[in-house]
């Protein structure tokens, strides 16, 4: 359906028919006050482009409606495309081509919305009555007869008797107190507006418990149908950050017809915070609710306050173990789902090959394309176990870049016999296991699309990333893979769109590509009316908008989301026994236990060891990271009577470092690389401090806690741990080999030599 609406000229209804793009939403009339009970019929109606005021706020809700009135918004509501057609004239003898409805009432005679009298006239400024109010609409929508008894005394033998019962059968109309319905009374144009709203809602309803999407779609305007692919962020309002439904929030969801947010830990204060959030947010979506997203992917990239902390990815990628990683997706998703979150951004099945990868590196399983296959599948299996949906990223690849696309345009220039045996493997075994997400990612690849166009940043020729390009979404994923689920873009802030661009450019040439769903637009109004304007020019055809929502809705129906019978006092009261449960942290323990991964050895079994008595100095880049492994060295080893010190490795600080390990027994060396460039990281500082514990023989361990890059930048490293993340499981687990209380069977799951 195309959304419009009309100019009004006075009291009198004009037939000037304009693209009602966000006017329409915002339409607001001042004279409702004496008709509350049907305030929200007019609007609902209203917004949709059906009926509208005569001016000046105004909506005259206790005026009559005509019968050509009434025909009118019936054909702006159902054949709005036939308004900007030629028509033939029609045979009513009292409607001539200069009629203001001429057109409406043409094109309602010639679909069946309402007849002539006998007299072979249309009385088209004739009031239009009750009995004639259930006919039009009976005639208009598929309805049948409902399961509601009734019995009105003056219809039961009146011509429109079988339309009446239906309305009223089916709970749309309402008789009165003395048990009539008053078939000839005429109708206001608050009451048709109520009707009309009704009997849409209605159908929508059955469509929804039906699961026909294609009739729901009918049903949808244009603004809905475009507002279902966005999934803006609500990070901030007035300043503020977002973490209640507010006033602005309401007005997005509303004008915007969104359908989906994300969120970010801006969103989160706590738990029941967050449950109450997600809770209320679905309240206010109607009749069709939201996907909520987030990034949980585990380790460095994490959402939940008070959440099981899963070691991330890498650590998983380090046991090789699919049971843990199926157990990894279930509790997350468990812990989501508690929290009214729907689909999770993850797993990466990025193959992170290329050690100087400044934004994947420790995301990524590891460097293996079998690996990271089976972790992920695993991963998606658990996630589905808990009726979470996996949205897995970032297709086709991020692993092999040396460029951030949060701050450039990565290009792969890898040829496609690369492409199928690496980049592409995990993503082609999710789909035939059936993955119902896939995110973009916005990386040029050549070999499949070899476009470019001039960059709107300096003017120079640029490729065309995977989110914006036909060959790689429609083309490769679609049809030569046969995916068949939803496509979701990455964020649309992102610099590798949004500076080349233009974001309203970008999001008409994502959708036209096959693009289901645009994440994060950086102006979510203009993206939303970027769409519709799109779809109403004709630039994006009508049959790619539907099988994207079609493909949404179905999502949605399969993951439950229509189903929302849980209150939210029953939501608050499970929290405790789900979010950081005994069960979930005795699978992050056993997680990070297993990851640890000897990097380096004297004797190429163990780490040095520390032992009775020991003065352990931990060099550290941060004052609260050298401070956790303090502490947690502490708790472990309480029974080795440890005297401990803390120092801090940073530029110019090589000769207090250098003081510091001089009077240690034993030397924790953190090392933290992530989100830069392995090879431009500042090695040198602990190459020399390397160097000198190796001239000492000192004991010391070096404890990489980011991307386990180190032995290819470091030399002659004698005693090291990879625990593939800062979080305190992850350094717990390490410290815990360096006081011998477990071993360290992690593999590294990451190629560091030739």
């Amino acid at each position: 359906m195309q959304l419009k609406m009309m100019t009004i000229c006075g009291a009198v209804l004009g037939s000037l028919l304009v693209w009602a793009g966000s006017a329409a939403a915002e339409e607001r009339f001042n004279d409702l006050q004496y008709s509350k009970w049907a305030e929200d019929g007019i609007e609902y109606m209203a917004k949709r482009g059906t009926v509208a005021g005569i001016g000046n706020g105004k909506f005259k809700p206790g005026g009559l409606v005509t019968r050509a009135q009434a025909v009118t918004f019936l054909v702006r509501e159902l054949y709005p495309e036939q308004l900007e057609k030629q028509v033939e004239g029609t045979t009513y003898s009292d409607v001539s081509t200069t009629h203001p409805f001429y057109r409406e009432i043409t094109i309602a005679a010639k679909n069946g919305l309402a007849s002539g009298l006998p007299d072979g006239t249309f009385r088209p400024d004739k009031p239009l009555s009750r009995a004639e109010t259930a006919a039009f609409l009976t005639r208009a929508y598929s309805l049948s007869e409902g399961k509601q008894s009734v019995h009105w005394s003056d219809s039961a033998k009146h011509w429109a008797a079988a339309p009446i019962l239906i309305m009223s059968s089916n709970g749309l109309v309402g008789g009165y107190w003395d048990g009539t319905y008053r078939p000839n009374q005429t109708v206001t144009r608050a009451e048709y507006a109520v009707f009309m709203s009704r009997v849409i809602r209605f159908e929508r309803q059955d469509a929804i418990q039906n699961q026909d999407w294609d009739k729901l779609i009918s049903y949808m305007t244009v603004s809905e149908q475009v507002g279902q692919m966005l999934m803006p962020d609500i990070r901030q309002w007035n300043g503020k950050v977002t973490t209640t439904v507010n006033e602005g929030l309401k007005d997005i969801i509303h004008d915007q017809d969104l359908g989906g947010l994300i969120l970010f830990d801006k969103n989160i204060v706590d738990t029941r915070q967050v449950t109450s959030f997600t809770h209320t947010l679905q309240t206010e979506a109607g009749d069709i609710p939201m996907f909520l997203g987030i990034d949980q992917e585990g380790g460095v990239i994490k959402r939940i306050p008070g959440g099981t902390n899963l070691p991330g990815q890498m650590a998983l990628g380090a046991t090789g173990d699919t049971g843990l990683a199926e157990a990894a997706g279930k509790l997350t998703g468990e812990e989501l789902k508690a929290l009214g979150l729907n689909i999770n951004f993850a797993p990466v099945l990025d193959i992170n090959r290329n050690p100087d990868n400044p934004i994947i590196g420790m995301r990524s399983f590891g460097s293996d394309a079998d690996l990271v296959t089976q972790l992920g599948l695993a991963t998606i299996k658990g996630l589905r176990q808990s009726n979470v949906i996996a949205a897995v990223k970032h297709f086709p690849g991020h692993g092999d870049t040396m460029v951030d696309s949060h701050l450039g345009m990565p290009v792969l220039t890898h040829n496609l016999e690369q492409l199928n045996s690496v980049e592409l493997k995990p993503f082609r075994a999710a789909i035939e296991n059936g993955v119902e997400m896939i995110m973009t990612a916005h990386i040029a690849f050549p070999a499949i699309d070899n476009e470019r166009v001039t960059s709107l940043k300096d003017g120079s020729s640029v490729p065309i990333p995977a989110t914006l390009s036909h060959k790689v979404l429609t083309g490769l994923l679609r049809e030569q893979m046969g995916y068949k689920g939803l496509i979701i873009s990455d964020a649309f802030t992102m610099n590798a769109i949004a500076e080349h661009f233009g974001e309203n450019n970008a999001v008409e040439r994502a959708v036209s590509a096959g693009v289901d769903i645009i994440l994060m637009p950086k102006d979510s109004a203009a993206a939303h009316q970027t769409l519709v304007n799109a779809v109403k020019s004709g630039k994006i055809p009508d049959e790619n908008i539907h099988a994207s929502v079609k493909r949404i809705l179905e999502l949605k129906a399969k993951y439950g989301l229509f189903e929302r019978s849980q209150t939210l006092a029953q939501k608050l009261t499970e929290l405790n026994g789900i979010i950081g449960s005994k069960q979930h942290r005795a699978v992050e323990q056993e997680i990070a236990e297993r990851a640890v991964t000897v990097l380096a050895s004297r004797e190429g079994v163990l780490p040095d060891q520390i032992q009775q008595g020991d003065r352990v100095v931990i060099l550290a880049a941060e004052q609260e990271q050298a401070q956790q492994l303090e502490k947690q060295l502490l708790q472990s080893a309480n029974n080795l009577s440890l005297k401990t010190e803390i120092s801090l490795i940073g530029q110019g600080k090589t000769n207090e470092e250098l003081q510091a390990i001089a009077q240690a027994d034993y030397v924790i060396l953190a090392s933290y690389q992530f989100r830069n460039v392995a090879s431009e990281f500042g090695w040198s500082a602990y190459q020399t401090l390397i160097d000198t514990m190796n001239r000492r023989n000192q004991r010391y361990s070096l404890m990489s806690l980011g991307n386990p890059y180190e032995l290819i930048y470091l030399q002659n490293v004698r005693s090291g741990l990879a625990v593939y993340g800062k979080q305190e499981p992850n350094t717990r687990a390490g410290i815990k080999v360096l006081v011998g209380q477990t071993k360290a069977a992690g593999k590294l799951p990451v190629r560091t030599g030739p």
